[in-house]
């Protein structure tokens, strides 16, 4: 199959760039890269179409990746100059973009064990520090990420780019309400809810980590909200030097994450 102009359906990938709602009622997004779309299919995900520039001469990997994708993935050679347009990229038009089906929002994509470490998102506003929080979230052993709230969204390219591939590694669960996350923990009595703040009582290294818990990142420029404070069983905050008021969201969440693996003794490979 082959798109030389830009018809309905280019458009339509096209608006999922830049347009949260067409996404969801698309339930697709696009993704770019070697390694997020090697992880997407070796993940599973299902892809809806593997589209690449007409004409051009292809990588091995590229070729492979065409050859061997699962069974009712559309093939699409585009027109050069219209995959550049769905590419995005700064450095060189990508080789290939990726139609990935969006998963469903369900809590229940979240496996809970003894030792449980999630992370929950509270109406963060970047989705590039969405995508590098999951990024952390996989690196430190995380099971989950959940993103409540009028929020950034998971799907958005800067998001995904961000994860570096880390999104088709572990559940990113979106919720419009948190009280769908509280439903959920009344199932998970013995998870322990730990919100982050720069004037937490309880400093980080004094915490106990290493039971089931659920780490509370809250938006970029108010913190947590009112709901999540009186959620959670104690509020941490990380001892820092220097000028700096505060750390940034994805940068407290993640050295919050280095501290659980290290009392875990989960650090490294």
């Amino acid at each position: 199959m082959k798109i030389t102009t830009r018809n309905a359906r280019f458009q339509q990938w096209q608006s999922l760039l830049a347009n949260r709602n067409k996404r969801q009622r698309a339930g697709e997004f696009l993704v770019q890269g070697v390694r997020p779309i090697t992880l997407a299919l070796e993940r599973g995900w299902p892809l809806r179409a593997l589209l690449y520039a007409d004409g051009a001469r292809l990588s091995r990997w590229a070729a492979e990746t065409l050859d061997t994708a699962p069974r009712g993935t559309d093939r699409i050679a585009m027109a050069p100059e219209l995959l550049a347009e769905l590419s995005e990229r700064d450095e060189a038009d990508a080789e290939l973009v990726a139609v990935v089906e969006t998963p469903p929002d369900d809590l229940g994509r979240l496996d809970v064990p003894d030792d449980f470490l999630g992370v929950l998102l509270d109406r963060p506003t970047s989705p590039g520090n969405v995508g590098s929080i999951i990024r952390s979230a996989d690196a430190f052993g995380a099971h989950g990420v959940v993103v409540t709230g009028h929020a950034a969204d998971v799907y958005d390219p800067k998001s995904v780019r961000a994860s570096t591939g880390s999104l088709f590694a572990l559940p990113a669960v979106r919720v419009g309400s948190p009280r769908e996350v509280t439903d959920w923990l009344e199932a998970h009595p013995a998870v322990q809810v730990l919100g982050t703040d720069e004037q937490g009582a309880t400093r980080l290294q004094d915490a106990e980590l290493t039971g089931p818990v659920l780490l509370l990142v809250g938006n970029e420029t108010t913190g947590l909200s009112s709901f999540w404070r009186e959620r959670a069983d104690a509020m941490l905050s990380i001892p820092i030097r220097g000028a700096a008021s505060s750390l940034n969201a994805a940068n407290a969440a993640t050295t919050v994450l280095y501290e659980a693996a290290r009392q875990r003794g989960t650090d490294d490979r």
